[in-house]
């Protein structure tokens, strides 16, 4: 029998009831522990043995209790929504329970000393361990089960229409059949071919989307405007001009629409609070993470007798070299032939200490010092080798234009890309950062961080025949 096929606004819409179903479900569960555990210790008043008061004899009517898991509930949603834990069908379901589990992780413990706070005291521990154990299980079978029935009675691969210019597709059909449940190209076109036999192509039923893909700005613009005005969806590359648009401001100094394109778009009370955030935050988290850095560089330091860490010239704003810090994880003469490389996969010049520390990115956390001195940011375009930005800049002159802010410990591109992405793809990643810079980014992007610590795909090298990230013809045309 032939499955239904569910139009986008219906599919958004039995998305967002499957996750506020889940939500609801965490917050009853929270709300069991709350009602049975932590409101009787809230509402009872005993003297602890240093004379403080615990609890404060509170009592709730049944408003005050729906506000307590309201405001649950509510947590709940945010974080789900930042990390992207209510896309079950959208995204691969070990992303979705990754989202979940620093959602839960976050909520509990702010609600653990929200509870602390009310009872003017610690409350125990073991009720909010057990709420976050029986969520974490709910989570668990409820996304796994849902993206199973999702992809089974409710998602269909989309048919897509592949039209793309002088360069090989190779890279772009991979990452599009990475989603087989969501994505089948079904056709391939050329824009060599006539444009009339194109467009026709375009209005057939057969697909539900185009892909407009490396062709030249002209005919791309045809395109996109003959698509438009026939209500087909489109999946297009951008090119540099257009991130750098995208981030413009609109004026209204006249009749006539005018887009600002600001020449540094960082302002100057955003760089302030930017780097408050830094200071305060880096001292923090040097302060945590000092027992780890002390056990890593023991571990690094005995291994092979040699030192703990590792310097290297990198470029940050204004592409001004600074020397970066990082636990070593390779041999001692990981780079004896002089030659400026990346890690490849499967890497023979990293220790085993290197690839534990790597894989959960403990080798960054000395560039928290680098962070202190204001030579980088938390949240910024990763800073690369001064030869290796030779190397990209020598067919790509634009790459230049991700030093206009002070480089990152994390960032958009690292968020969003891998460690092999393309220069061209880290480059327009990192402008739209740049030129959609928020302070509230910066958190978004702080937050999402600690998900990709545990994501394989993030730490991916190159191949063993690359030097550098730069793979042949990878840049568009841009014409």
């Amino acid at each position: 029998m032939a499955r239904r096929r569910y139009s986008e606004s219906s599919k958004r819409i039995i998305t967002l009831i499957i996750g506020l179903c889940e939500l609801i479900l965490e917050t009853f569960v929270y709300g069991w522990f709350w009602f049975k555990r932590y409101y009787p210790e809230l509402s009872s008043v005993r003297i602890s043995q240093d004379g403080y008061v615990l609890g404060n004899g509170i009592k709730y009517t049944m408003n005050g209790h729906i506000v307590v898991l309201l405001i649950y509930f509510m947590l709940l949603f945010f974080f789900s929504r930042t990390y992207g834990g209510l896309r079950v069908g959208y995204d691969k379901p070990l992303d979705v329970f990754l989202s979940q589990i620093f959602t839960l992780l976050i909520v509990n413990l702010i609600s653990y000393f929200q509870l602390s706070l009310m009872r003017n005291w610690l409350v125990s521990v073991g009720p909010i361990v057990r709420v976050l154990f029986y969520e974490l299980v709910l989570s668990f079978i409820w996304t796994y089960v849902v993206d199973y029935l999702y992809k089974r009675f409710i998602q269909m691969p989309r048919e897509l229409l592949l039209i793309s210019g002088d360069h090989p597709t190779d890279d772009i059909e991979r990452k599009f059949g990475s989603r087989p449940d969501r994505f089948h190209i079904t056709k391939r076109l050329n824009i060599t071919s006539d444009m009339d036999i194109l467009k026709k192509e375009c209005l057939s039923k057969e697909y539900g989307g185009v892909i407009i893909w490396d062709i030249p700005t002209q005919k791309r613009n045809e395109l996109v405007k003959f698509c438009y005005a026939h209500s087909i969806r489109m999946y297009i590359m951008p090119k540099i001009t257009d991130v750098l648009v995208r981030g413009s401001d609109q004026l209204h100094l006249f009749d006539t629409p005018i887009l600002l394109l600001r020449e540094y778009s960082i302002k100057i009370e955003q760089r302030i609070i930017k780097r408050f955030i830094d200071i305060v935050c880096s001292l923090i988290l040097i302060v945590l993470s000092s027992p780890v850095m002390l056990i890593t560089a023991i571990c690094v330091h005995l291994y092979d007798r040699g030192p703990v860490f590792y310097k290297q010239v990198r470029c940050t704003v204004g592409q001004k070299p600074f020397k970066i810090i990082k636990f070593r994880s390779m041999r001692q003469d990981a780079e004896k032939d002089g030659v400026a490389r990346l890690a490849s996969k499967n890497d023979s010049r990293i220790t085993p200490i290197g690839n534990f520390i790597r894989a959960v990115r403990i080798d960054e956390l000395p560039q928290l010092f680098n962070i202190l001195k204001g030579e980088m940011s938390f949240i910024g375009p990763r800073p690369e080798r001064p030869e290796i930005i030779e190397q990209y800049m020598e067919e790509m002159p634009e790459f230049a234009y991700r030093m206009k802010v002070k480089a990152g410990l994390a960032g958009y591109a690292q968020v969003y890309g891998k460690y092999n992405t393309t220069p061209y793809d880290k480059l327009k990643l990192d402008l739209f950062y740049i030129q959609n810079y928020s302070v509230w980014l910066d958190i978004k992007l702080m937050l999402l961080t600690a998900k990709i610590l545990f994501t394989p795909d993030a730490t991916e090298g190159i191949d063993e025949n690359q030097i550098t990230a730069m793979k042949k013809q990878s840049q568009e045309n841009e014409n």
